[in-house]
């Protein structure tokens, strides 16, 4: 928070074409990440929303509320600085993805996993040419190498504002097959992130709901939507 912690000092707010992309400029100068590197975003549809954050702040700067900002300085601080790194770390978990592993009761979770789970399994199959391996209980299943690395070369092509996004996909939802469709818009962002809380809707179900956890779900699920406008606007 210390980092962020300024008065605002700026009247106007203005975007910048420049040969590459887009600044955001403070009364004519321009925006700086936390790193000191310039703000340069690639399209003008971000550079319009993080402008737009920059405008909203009226005393102190909220980062909170500059969720643009802080997605293209974390793709300009941390992915383009470790990139080989980020990649690694996502393609993990595809061996460990979400949609692989299956209650093996009660009956009424199987059935709705099964249900939902496996057209994104099919979806995923029609687009890559592999299907992951599916288990329930505890025991772990290992996936197929090949499996993997076709799903890891997914990433090769992404920007790294690209990869930024797809970074939180992958992490909120805990599938690397999810952030895939939620980036091919495979399905509505918003039945995609449903699927992420298939288990945790099941024991609202029967058990209630918890006020705390329900709060942290939606903030998850805000990131979420979030991710997906900023890989469509990258």
């Amino acid at each position: 928070m210390s980092e962020w912690a300024l008065k605002r000092f700026w009247t106007a707010v203005t975007v910048e074409e420049i040969d590459d992309g887009f600044e955001v400029l403070l009364d004519g100068s321009k925006v700086k990440t936390p790193a000191k590197r310039d703000l340069r975003v690639p399209s003008s549809e971000m550079a319009t929303e993080v402008a737009a954050e920059w405008e909203a702040q009226v005393d102190v700067v909220d980062p909170t509320s500059m969720p643009w900002t802080r997605s293209a300085n974390a793709a300009l601080d941390k992915v383009a600085t470790q990139r080989a790194e980020v990649m690694q770390h996502l393609a993990g978990y595809a061996g460990t993805d979400l949609l692989s592993y299956r209650a093996a009761q009660p009956q009424g979770l199987v059935e709705r996993q099964n249900a939902r789970w496996d057209p994104i399994l099919s979806w995923l199959e029609t687009r890559c040419q592999v299907r992951l391996a599916v288990t329930s209980g505890v025991m772990p299943v290992m996936q197929d190498q090949a499996v993997l690395d076709r799903l890891a070369a997914e990433m090769t092509p992404m920007s790294d504002f690209q990869l930024t996004a797809f970074h939180d996909l992958v992490t909120l939802t805990g599938s690397f097959v999810l952030g895939l469709a939620a980036k091919e818009a495979a399905q509505a962002p918003e039945a995609l992130w449903d699927l992420s809380r298939l288990d945790e809707d099941w024991q609202i179900e029967q058990w209630g709901e918890d006020d705390e956890a329900s709060e942290l779900a939606e903030i998850k699920r805000s990131a979420f939507l979030h991710a997906v406008n900023f890989y469509q606007a990258a």
